[in-house]
């Protein structure tokens, strides 16, 4: 096909096409897309016309595609991701007049102590902007970025679309929280002693502590595992339940007073806070200037 050629390929139906590879399904691409069941499979149907295969085969409640559709994907997905910079790029972006809404997906930790900074500044550059905010953590990242969901995700990151970016916005150790009375810091043999409370998204009870743990043949009690840390201090209030928390939310928990916190009684590595963003808006004038604003208010203190 030349350049000429492409004047009969409609934008719309490749956009229908990317959503339908995201979705895997009629009915969420509809709602994705803000069309009707019926506008889609319109769109499906000239989509397998133009590209002469099937593309999408049911099996159960969703659609497979085929091994013409996954090399389309592949090669159709930064084209579009091109041609969406290309677009952006003519545009100019004013915080002050701006009233563009912007999507971000922010794990726990990140939305609970540092998110309130961010939004002063926000209120203040930019008041007529939205800021929609979504819960995401290295489980939700990847599909939240791919489909569009989102355009920016701060939490720890694993795997992520193959056209994301990804910056580290701090390395944090962690800090033992505690609610007791009892003066001094916690010995290793009390803080394994010690009933502890988890705070895990997808309700584990065991996380990096405890492979810390292992590695010096000791073991702790987690008895209570809570989704979200706001709260935390509540919880631990009047019992000797202690928790780890990322320092940054240790030092937004103690502000609020009824826990302090301490070192931990064993070595732990520092983890990392990652910002990643969809590789089509690396260049839009806005999304720069909100990635700017998260790398200053959720960024490593020692780095401003």
């Amino acid at each position: 096909m030349n350049r000429n050629d492409l004047r009969r390929v409609d934008l719309n139906l490749l956009i229908v096409f990317e959503t339908l590879m995201h979705e895997r399904s009629v009915t969420r691409a509809a709602e994705k897309l803000f069309l009707g069941q019926p506008a889609i499979s319109a769109a499906l149907s000239r989509l397998r016309g133009l590209f002469d295969d099937p593309l999408f085969v049911r099996t159960g409640r969703s659609m497979e595609p085929s091994a013409r559709a996954v090399e389309i994907f592949a090669l159709l997905s930064p084209a579009l991701d091109s041609i969406s910079t290309a677009v952006s790029r003519a545009s100019d972006f004013d915080p002050a007049t701006s009233t563009a809404v912007f999507r971000i997906g922010l794990s726990d930790d990140a939305e609970f102590a540092l998110l309130p900074m961010l939004l002063k500044r926000l209120r203040a550059e930019a008041p007529g902007i939205v800021l929609v905010v979504r819960r995401a953590n290295y489980i939700l990242m990847p599909a939240l970025l791919a489909s569009g969901e989102i355009s920016i995700g701060v939490s720890y990151t694993n795997e992520l679309p193959a056209n994301a970016k990804r910056k580290v916005l701090r390395r944090s150790t962690s800090r033992l929280l505690r609610a007791d009375t009892v003066p001094g810091p916690l010995s290793l043999d009390d803080f394994c002693a010690r009933p502890h409370a988890l705070v895990s998204y997808a309700g584990d009870l065991s996380g990096f502590v405890d492979t810390a743990l292992e590695k010096l043949d000791r073991k702790r009690h987690v008895v209570l595992a809570v989704p979200q840390f706001n709260g935390l201090s509540t919880l631990l209030a009047g019992t000797d339940i202690i928790a780890i928390v990322p320092d940054y939310t240790a030092d937004s928990l103690t502000a609020a007073g009824g826990v302090r916190a301490e070192p931990l009684p064993l070595e732990m590595q520092t983890f990392e806070l990652h910002m990643a963003w969809r590789g089509s808006q690396d260049n839009d004038p806005g999304e720069r200037w909100l990635r700017s604003r998260i790398q200053m208010f959720f960024g490593d203190p020692d780095s401003l």
